[in-house]
């Protein structure tokens, strides 16, 4: 049977720094993995003082996907930090366009799924919050014609990790309950591979080696609230 997987993020380094290790055993399992992001991050961090960030970041996040096996990657052109309700209802067409086309010729047995990111935005990035409600709206959408659609995967910090509000950025909600999380995906057999992932995405290195340093040897544990 195929299976076919969207992930669907704001910026190149949420895949990484997220559900990697999920899509990297998905894709050596053999689905075929397709990963979209909204914006290339040209507002993120720039150590090197390079001239054009979001090529930069665009090269990162493709190498990164390769490293994950991704079959496809797309961008849907949306500057990083400015999303909004209007650019929402935007995105929601491009990614019904999108996944429509991808999976048009795919058999009638095809088991496709979405994963995103919390519709709280973990972090309470506005664009983190926009990304996972589109592919929310993309997925039920579709979902009421499409019986191969099977469910939605939503990246999630449990309440274990993040017990209390965070006010140190933005405002960050306190991780999910146990009763909330649906699935507990342990990829740490790969914890070396979902490392060099994660530092690929060079140009965002304070964040990634934080990243990993918090995480520790439970960087390769995704938890994730599910929809079906």
């Amino acid at each position: 049977m195929q299976k076919i997987l969207f992930g669907i993020f704001a910026h190149p380094d949420d895949e990484a720094f997220g559900p990697s290790g999920t899509l990297l055993m998905e894709a050596k399992a053999g689905t075929d993995v397709h990963l979209i992001t909204l914006t290339l991050g040209d507002a993120g961090t720039n150590p090197d003082n390079v001239p054009d960030l979001a090529a930069v970041r665009e090269q990162e996040w493709r190498n990164a996907g390769q490293l994950i096996g991704a079959k496809s990657m797309h961008f849907l052109g949306y500057k990083d930090g400015q999303l909004n309700n209007l650019a929402m209802l935007e995105i929601h067409q491009k990614l019904t366009s999108l996944i429509a086309d991808i999976t048009k010729d795919a058999p009638a047995d095809a088991q496709i799924e979405f994963m995103s990111m919390d519709t709280n935005g973990i972090t309470g990035h506005i664009d983190h919050i926009v990304a996972g409600r589109s592919a929310c709206y993309v997925f039920y959408k579709l979902k009421e014609s499409d019986p191969r659609i099977t469910r939605i995967r939503l990246a999630c910090i449990p309440k274990s990790q993040l017990p209390e509000p965070n006010t140190h950025w933005l405002y960050m909600d306190a991780g999910r309950d146990e009763s909330e999380i649906g699935e507990v995906v342990d990829a740490r057999n790969h914890h070396d591979e979902i490392i060099t992932i994660v530092r690929t995405h060079h140009s965002q290195r304070g964040d990634g080696e934080s990243h990993i340093e918090n995480r520790g040897d439970q960087i390769g544990l995704s938890y994730f609230i599910v929809k079906q």
